[in-house]
């Protein structure tokens, strides 16, 4: 009896248990170009919206009346409310409420525009520090109208969005302050050069930024830079007179000093403008005291002199000087001496010798003689 013919199995395929699908070859190459297909074909996820970068609320806002304006402080925020970094160029309002006299003060920002709108490049070129001066003037009309009133001030930031939008910031902490008539600023400044510091005089000022006559300050601050830089003054000290010493400074460097006058309330603090700047390079014409307590001995041919130690801090040495009975004096140390001691080997026999010490300094200046002492040779 003749078989039916084997029905051919398909290339690559092998014979398996009934159930069972057949086995497919595979490879290395083949497992990595099928990861790449199944990564390439993921779904992508829904597209964000941008980032609205709303600055985070400024909280060290400050101010204070110098002169005619007043001078707003804070610090710019450099981050959003979302904690990342702001990269939109930032803008500043400025908000008032001037309150009349026995009128109560604002308990919440006002509403509306506002007073003062200062754009980035108002606050200075980049890079710029994040601690941000701004004066904003006060015209006459207002001083005049405005005097004694109660001006609160509020602040906020913002950047701009989507059709330049504005997103602004919280608002700051609010400063207020009361508008006072302070003086016109002091000046000129003399100095002049003591020993042991810089005293430094002004007048008293006698006219209000309004005209009329100005009322006594409560004090002076006292400000130097060692270039007269814009920048570079520092606050020195208060004094509650015309007059200011200044004991830190050394001979030969240069000095620029200017003062504000101030004006306290219970409540309130406000300052002239600066007075002009006054400049100084003290020089040291002052010579050391005169050298004390000189003693002579006369022994084996030769006469020691000691005396008592000069205390200046500049202190270059010091000079003897002798002389002969009815002769002029004359120097006996080619140099200065660094110690109050000095051995004088030429004396003679038979003969009076008059000595007398001199101390010097560093800018050569010489001290008075010290008081004669005589001895005589034998």
């Amino acid at each position: 009896m003749t078989r039916p013919p084997r029905a051919e199995r398909p290339f690559g395929l092998s014979r398996g248990k009934p159930g069972h699908l057949p086995s497919l070859p595979t490879s290395r190459a083949a497992a990595v170009a099928l990861s790449a297909l199944v990564a390439a074909c993921g779904v992508q996820g829904p597209p964000r919206p941008p980032r609205v970068e709303q600055p985070a609320a400024v909280r060290d806002f400050a101010a204070i009346q110098r002169g005619k304006k007043f001078v707003i402080t804070f610090t710019l925020p450099t981050l959003a409310t979302d904690g990342e970094r702001l990269t939109k160029p930032l803008e500043v309002e400025i908000f008032r409420v001037i309150t009349l006299p026995m009128g109560k003060p604002p308990a919440s920002p006002p509403g509306g525009s506002p007073w003062k709108t200062f754009l980035e490049k108002d606050l200075g070129s980049p890079p710029r520090s994040p601690s941000v001066a701004l004066e904003v003037a006060v015209t006459d009309a207002e001083l005049m109208q405005f005097r004694d009133a109660t001006w609160t001030f509020y602040l906020r930031t913002l950047t701009r969005g989507f059709r330049r939008r504005p997103v602004a910031s919280g608002w700051s902490n609010a400063q207020s302050r009361t508008l006072q008539d302070v003086s016109q600023p002091v000046g000129p400044i003399q100095i002049q050069t003591t020993e042991k510091a810089l005293v430094l005089r002004w007048p008293p000022p006698a006219q209000s930024i309004s005209g009329g006559a100005s009322r006594e300050p409560s004090g002076y601050s006292v400000f130097r830079s060692p270039s007269g830089k814009a920048g570079t003054f520092q606050l020195l000290g208060e004094t509650p007179t015309a007059s200011y010493s200044d004991p830190n400074f050394q001979f030969g460097t240069p000095y620029y000093y200017f003062v504000r006058a101030f004006f306290k309330t219970s409540s309130n603090l406000a300052e002239s403008d600066d007075s002009p700047v006054a400049e100084i390079t003290p020089s040291d014409t002052f010579p050391p005291r005169a050298p004390s307590d000189l003693t002579a001995v006369f022994a084996g041919g030769i006469v020691d002199l000691i005396w008592k130690a000069n205390t200046e801090t500049d202190l270059a040495g010091y000079n003897v000087e002798r002389r002969v009975e009815g002769a002029q004096i004359v120097k006996l140390n080619p140099t200065l001496l660094p110690t109050p001691v000095f051995r004088d080997t030429t004396v003679e026999p038979g003969r009076k010798y008059f000595y007398r010490v001199r101390a010097a300094d560093r800018s050569g200046n010489t001290s008075a003689p010290s008081e004669e002492v005589e001895v005589e040779a034998r």
